[in-house]
């Protein structure tokens, strides 16, 4: 059985909790090391972060040089929304110093092709001078509408449009400034109210053009333009969530669409219809079952459909696709460690682990 890789987890929010739970048991990786900012956090073992009941033996250092001269790879999960630059020095750091890294954390990334110049060119050199290889990925934006949306094409004859749609209630997310700063919900809907940061224009673009680019690159076609619509919903009533009560008339929903166009014509969109009760917008689509899913739409022959959504023992449906990013990362490690120097995206990483049989075969359990 090959070696197994040692990878270093960078950040403690939900992201690095998650990775940190994952590779208690993910195979073919071992857990060496995990990095703070927060001398608070420093000596805590790994498992107290992730809610595990047992020790790992593992604990937080704010000692970055020490926690990438014990590991192969780092897992990158510390925020890149609102300190992208610091996340680009980051990152740029341990490329070179040779760790391969995974991450979500720089949406402009997601598809390198279309990322500013310049954070590619500094990357692109760390990593050539380091050896080592960059995926930036997640669920949605990532496998949910680049590589699931391309799986989907390809077992259809002909296709008019793709639409990957996130479909959500946030009354079980506790997670005040995702929802109430980037989203919105609770914030007031005046004519002379600015939109949320999530909907300012241009910024869904930022967030999910990049997938929309590759599933068109991935099915042939060129992505000639991208267009953006939001529609605001109020509460027609006070609702009470985990956070709180949300007031009656502030924002309650929102339905969001990224549009990729070709040619003149629709054919490849992105949607996210997100309340922060279920009781808000009961007219717009809804998830089949629980609080949400992700969804696959391929407009063609046949018209396919294909809906997924993840739960984890203890935990909100949140956590479990936070779970399906960090494992789409991690999984990724095998293959990345094999290729040549660069930054790779979602298209090129397969989706299947390149893990031998015998690691395989410790998944079941």
């Amino acid at each position: 059985m090959r070696t197994a890789i040692g990878v270093a987890v960078w950040g403690t929010g939900n992201m690095g909790a998650t990775s940190i739970r994952s590779l208690t048991a993910f195979p073919g990786l071992r857990l060496t090391g995990v990095i703070t900012s927060s001398d608070e956090k420093a000596g805590r073992d790994a498992g107290s972060f992730a809610g595990l009941d047992t020790d790992t033996g593992v604990t937080a250092t704010t000692d970055v040089d020490a926690a990438l001269g014990a590991c192969d790879a780092v897992a990158y999960m510390a925020s890149g929304d609102i300190r992208p630059e610091e996340a680009i020095a980051d990152i740029e750091r341990c490329l070179r110093a040779g760790k391969h890294v995974v991450t979500p954390s720089l949406y402009s990334l997601y598809d390198p092709t279309s990322a500013p110049v310049e954070w590619v060119e500094r990357l692109t050199a760390a990593a050539e001078e380091g050896g080592a290889t960059l995926l930036v990925s997640g669920v949605d934006p990532g496998w949910g509408n680049d590589a699931l949306a391309v799986t989907a094409a390809s077992l259809c004859t002909r296709i008019r449009t793709i639409t990957c749609q996130e479909i959500f209630d946030y009354s079980t997310y506790n997670q005040p400034f995702a929802v109430k700063v980037s989203c919105g919900f609770g914030g007031p809907m005046g004519p002379e109210d600015p939109p949320p940061m999530m909907l300012l224009p241009s910024i869904p673009t930022m967030v999910w053009g990049g997938n929309i680019r590759l599933i068109g690159r991935g099915l042939g076609i060129e992505i000639d333009e991208i267009t953006e619509e939001v529609e605001r919903l109020p509460l027609e009533e006070t609702v009470e969530t985990v956070m709180g009560q949300f007031e009656k008339g502030t924002q309650g929903a929102f339905f969001l669409k990224v549009i990729g166009w070709s040619g003149g014509t629709q054919r490849v969109v992105i949607e996210h219809i997100t309340r922060i009760h279920p009781s808000c917008a009961p007219d717009w689509p809804q998830p089949d079952q629980g609080v949400g899913d992700h969804r696959v739409i391929v407009d063609g022959d046949p018209q396919l459909t294909i809906t997924t959504r993840a739960d984890v023992p203890g935990g909100t449906r949140a956590d479990g696709g936070n779970t399906t990013a960090a494992n789409r990362l991690l999984g990724a490690l095998n293959w990345l460690v094999e290729q040549k120097p660069g930054i790779y995206d979602g298209l090129a990483v397969p989706l299947r682990s390149a893990l031998p049989a015998d690691a395989e075969a410790s998944r079941w359990s």
